[in-house]
């Protein structure tokens, strides 16, 4: 059987996004895992990976750490000695791909989002993308989430073999059904994604303070676990009746039940929003951002609004422009959302592509 290696940085990924890929791939080879510990290592290893504890520290910047993880790669290679390696997210790909490189490995990278040290410019902008150069140079492919990522990648030389475009991570269109759009007279919105600054978390808020008081019969739900200072604010606005603060959620579906409209209003350098991915395939219309990684799931006024990132005005008046439809409209636009996701979006056409690649490498699949 042929050896595959998948390096990745966090466990939660790797099953919610990645499990079809696995489950296809650990049919005719033996699938390892590298990444740090965490709690769906028992549900890949009943798919049956192989799991390599390997530590990393995904917003880090201290070149000793980061050496570290390039020598614990080269020593997985060199004990495993795979077939092929498939790289997921910004260190895995970068350290990984330079030792697939310096060993002469197939490597297959995945472009998840480009990240706030290439976002922002300035010295550490000019530092990753000389790694990712090295990195993805001699990569048999590079996989890209959106056109405005590919654009970059290119005019910037970051690429210069075999790439191609995918829809993200793709959306399982079983696990995330066409869910009955909720007819009571409260409408919810909701908020997923990591609590911070640049998923837009102050604009929602400022939509929700003004909405909530002009409209009293709305909602605003927050799920998502804080990974920046607004633990206290939150709690208060809870308290105040302004939002619904629920934390992290393991099962966002039984939140899409009872909501009428997913707002992500991220300036994040996102891939492919898995948040927009499966709201839409559940069925709800969605108000999120006029940037790469969101606005390819939106067709504005068809299934949801885009605004202007940063700008909680713009924010305000998409979702008074929602909440001027009647019930009807709102439910069309929630079925035109899932035809877009299954016509452009299913997870399936993800693993035909990986599929692909790994067979033009001459390896079992």
């Amino acid at each position: 059987m042929a050896k595959i290696l998948i390096l990745a940085n966090n466990d939660i990924g790797l099953y919610k996004f990645r499990k079809e890929l696995l489950s296809e791939l650990v049919k005719e080879n033996d699938v390892y895992i590298s990444l740090p510990n965490g709690k769906y290592i028992p549900q890949l290893k009943n798919l049956g990976c192989y799991f390599i504890e390997t530590p990393i520290n995904r917003r880090g910047t201290n070149p000793l750490t980061d050496l570290k993880l390039l020598k614990k790669y080269r020593k997985i290679l060199k004990e495993i000695c795979p077939h092929i390696v498939l790289t997921y997210t910004i260190k895995p790909n970068v350290y990984g791909g330079i030792a697939c490189r310096m060993n002469k490995t197939p490597c297959i990278a995945n472009i998840t989002g480009l990240g706030t040290a290439v976002e922002n410019g300035g010295v550490l902008q000019k530092i990753t993308l000389f790694l990712n150069k090295i990195a993805l140079k001699k990569a048999s492919c590079v996989f890209i989430q959106n056109k405005e990522n590919e654009k970059f990648l290119l005019r910037n030389n970051v690429i210069k073999g075999p790439y191609a475009l995918i829809p993200g991570s793709g959306v399982n269109l079983n696990e995330y059904s066409l869910l009955n759009y909720p007819s009571n007279i409260t409408i919810n919105f909701l908020f997923i994604a990591r609590v911070m600054k640049e998923k837009g978390i102050d604009q929602y808020l400022d939509a929700a303070k003004f909405i909530k008081e002009k409209y009293p019969e709305t909602s605003f739900h927050v799920l998502g676990a804080c990974e920046q200072d607004y633990e206290d604010k939150l709690k208060e606005m809870h308290q105040e009746g302004i939002i619904e603060y629920h934390g992290m959620q393991k099962d966002v579906q039984k939140f899409h039940q009872n909501s009428h409209c997913t707002i992500h209003p991220t300036y994040y350098p996102e891939g492919m929003s898995n948040v927009l991915l499966e709201s839409a395939a559940s069925g709800r219309p969605i108000i999120t951002t006029n940037r790469s990684g969101c606005k390819e799931i939106v067709e504005s006024g068809r299934n949801g609004f885009i605004v202007e990132q940063k700008n909680s005005e713009d924010l305000i008046e998409k979702i008074e422009a929602f909440l001027s439809l009647d019930i009807d409209s709102k439910r069309k636009m929630g079925l035109y959302g899932r035809k877009k996701i299954e016509e452009e979006f299913d997870r399936d056409l993800v693993v035909k592509a990986y599929l692909r690649e790994i067979k033009k490498l001459g390896i079992n699949n």
